[in-house]
C-alpha cells in the first residue's frame, strides 16, 4: 500500500500500541509496518486544488465574458440577435460536456478530479444557458427566483444521475439563491417575511437542510450526497447565526444602530449553544463535520464579542487569559471523563 504521511502515522502508531500491548509479537509488527510504503508528497492533494483552481480560473473567464458588453455583442452578432437561440446553443455545449464527462469516467475511472473537472464545465455551460433563458423569458422581477429554481432542479437531477458532489452543490448553492431571491419577492424586498429579517430566514433554512441531510445518511442513493449536503447546511446555518448576532433582527439601519449592545446578546447566547451543541453532538455520534464547524465557529463567535464588547474595556492579555482558563478548565475534564472510560475498557 502507498500511504499519504497522516495515514502511514496513524498506521504506525496503531501497529506500535498492539507490539507495547502485547497483542501482537514483534516480528508481526515489522512485517506490519514494511506492508506499506508512504508517499513523499500528496499528488493526489495537488490534482484535487489544482483542478478546482482551474474550474474557479474558467468561472471567471466566463464571468469577464459576460459582464463586457463589447464581447457579450461580438457573440451575439457571431452567433445570432436572439437570447433564445444563445441560450439553445449553451445548453447544447453544455450536454456535449456531461457526455464527454460520462464517457471518459467510463474509460478512465481512476482519473477521478479530471472527470469531475470536466462534468463541472458542463454546470457553468448550463449556468449560461439558463442566464440567457432568462434574458429571453423577459419575465421581469420574478425572472431571478424562477432561473434558481429551475438551476437546482436541473443540477439536482443531474448531481443525482452522474453521481456528483460538484453538480450537487451546484444545486445547493442554486437552492440557497432561490430562497434568498424568492422570500425578497415575496416581501416586497422589505426587510421582513413573516417578521424575519435575512440573516434570521437563512437560519432556519441551513437548520432545515442541515435536518434533512441526516436522513441522507441512511439512503443508499442519497448516502453519497450526505456529507456535501451537511456542509452546506451548517454553512448557511453559522454564518447566518454570525451575522443575526452582530445585527440582529432588524431591518434597517437606523433601528440597529440605536440598538443597546444587551439587546442583541441573546442572539450571541443562541450562536454560542448552537455552536457548543455541533461540539457535542460530533463528539458523541464522531461526527467531524459537526465538531469542525461547532469549533470554529465557536471561536469567531468569542472573538466577535471581543471586538464588541472588551476591545476598549478590558485589556487583551487578561480576556485571553480568562479564554485560556476556561478552555483548559473544559479540556482536564474532557480528559478526566475519556481517562475513565479508558479505565473501563
Amino acid at each position: 500500500m502507498n500511504l499519504n504521511k497522516k495515514q502511514g502515522k496513524f498506521l504506525n502508531y496503531i501497529i506500535s500500541q498492539w507490539e507495547a500491548e502485547e497483542t501482537i509479537s514483534p516480528e508481526t509488527a515489522v512485517t506490519l509496518k514494511n506492508s506499506f510504503s508512504i508517499r513523499k508528497f500528496d499528488f493526489k492533494k495537488l490534482a484535487k486544488y489544482s483542478f478546482w483552481i482551474a474550474i474557479f480560473c474558467v468561472g471567471n473567464a466566463f464571468g469577464a465574458i459576460i459582464a463586457d458588453d463589447f464581447l457579450v455583442n461580438l457573440i451575439k452578432k457571431f452567433f445570432t440577435s436572439s437570447y433564445f437561440v444563445l441560450c439553445i446553443i449553451f445548453a447544447l455545449f453544455a450536454a456535449g460536456v456531461y457526455y464527454l464527462g460520462l464517457k471518459r469516467r467510463k474509460k478512465k475511472p481512476n482519473n477521478v478530479y479530471s472527470n469531475e473537472a470536466i462534468i463541472f464545465l458542463g454546470v457553468l455551460f448550463t449556468t449560461i444557458s439558463l442566464l440567457y433563458l432568462g434574458a429571453a423569458l423577459n419575465m421581469g422581477d420574478k425572472i431571478a427566483s424562477f432561473i434558481f429554481l429551475l438551476s437546482t432542479l436541473i443540477f439536482a437531477v443531474l448531481g443525482i444521475y452522474f453521481p456528483s458532489r460538484l453538480v450537487w452543490l451546484a444545486a445547493l448553492i442554486a437552492l440557497g439563491s432561490w430562497f434568498g431571491t424568492e422570500t425578497g419577492y415575496a416581501s416586497g424586498w422589505g426587510a421582513y417575511y413573516l417578521g424575519m429579517n435575512f440573516p434570521l430566514r437563512f437560519v432556519l433554512f441551513g437548520l432545515i437542510l442541515t435536518i434533512i441531510s441526516l436522513f441522507f445518511k441512511s439512503n443508499k442513493r442519497l448516502s453519497f450526497f450526505y456529507k456535501v449536503t451537511t456542509k452546506m447546511g451548517l454553512l448557511y446555518l453559522f454564518i447566518a447565526l454570525w451575522i443575526l448576532s452582530i445585527f440582529g433582527n432588524y431591518g434597517d439601519w437606523s433601528r440597529w444602530y440605536d440598538a443597546k449592545q444587551i439587546e442583541l446578546f441573546h442572539w450571541s447566547l443562541l450562536f454560542g449553544l448552537v455552536a457548543v451543541g455541533a461540539i457535542f453532538y460530533g463528539l458523541k455520534k464522531d461526527e467531524s463535520i459537526y465538531r469542525g464547524f461547532g469549533i470554529t465557529f465557536l471561536f469567531i463567535n468569542l472573538y466577535t464579542r471581543y471586538f464588541e464588547y472588551f476591545w476598549n474595556s478590558v485589556h487583551k492579555a487578561i480576556f485571553f487569559l480568562i479564554l485560556a482558563v476556561s478552555f483548559w478548565f473544559i479540556g482536564s475534564k474532557a480528559e478526566k471523563i475519556w481517562n475513565l472510560e479508558f479505565i473501563k475498557k
